[in-house]
């Protein structure tokens, strides 16, 4: 079934020309740079929400899970040893540089779950919406470029949401007061964009 489905979205991309230009680049850093902007988004808007530091703690998880998603990934990728499709495949279509790492799970993928889960447990929706547009055209675009199984993108996107969603009460144990300390000193704007006391005296004091 995994390789049958391959094949069809291969044959689909041979049929597409016009498109290659876009989805080339666009699967190779374009979808992880929109996931990427999307988190830094989602860490911004959280600065001025009434619930800070939580707020931000779940965002700064979205992105150090992230990585965290891709590192555990990585042993996963060794231990299945998975061969890249067109390693086992012969005369398919393959429109960027071929890897010579394994393919299960798909590391984009991985970010795009990972993304996903993050900016949902940080409940912004606007966020979470594109981050799923996104995140599962980027999934779809690694198998259209010839570089992944469904199958691998599916597991990159399992592992990805599982990393945060599994370990986000140990990790907002350990950010949220990291977060609340930073809004106490001279970094608060990393932790909240509500002035501190001093403005708010100086700017109510100033003619």
């Amino acid at each position: 079934m995994d390789r049958t489905l391959y094949l069809d979205v291969n044959h689909f991309a041979r049929q597409t020309p016009w498109a290659h230009a876009f989805m080339a680049p666009f699967a190779l850093y374009g979808g992880v740079v929109v996931l990427a902007l999307l988190l830094l988004g989602g860490w911004w808007r959280a600065r001025s929400r009434s619930d800070v530091p939580n707020a931000v703690a779940r965002s700064v998880w979205a992105g150090l899970g992230t990585a965290a998603a891709v590192g555990i990934a990585q042993p996963i990728n060794h231990l299945v040893a998975r061969p890249r499709p067109y390693v086992t495949l012969h005369h398919v279509e393959v429109l960027v540089p071929r890897a010579h790492d394994f393919t299960f799970p798909s590391d984009h993928a991985t970010v795009a779950g990972a993304s996903i889960v993050g900016l949902w447990l940080l409940r912004d929706r606007l966020m979470t919406i594109l981050a799923v547009v996104d995140g599962l055209f980027l999934s779809f675009a690694r198998v259209y470029v010839g570089a992944h199984y469904p199958g691998d993108v599916l597991g990159g996107l399992v592992v990805g949401a599982a990393t945060i969603f599994l370990l986000w009460p140990v990790a907002g144990l350990i950010l949220r007061p990291i977060v609340a300390a930073v809004a106490r000193s001279p970094l608060r704007f990393l932790a909240t964009a509500s002035p501190s006391s001093r403005d708010r005296i100086a700017g109510a004091s100033s003619p």
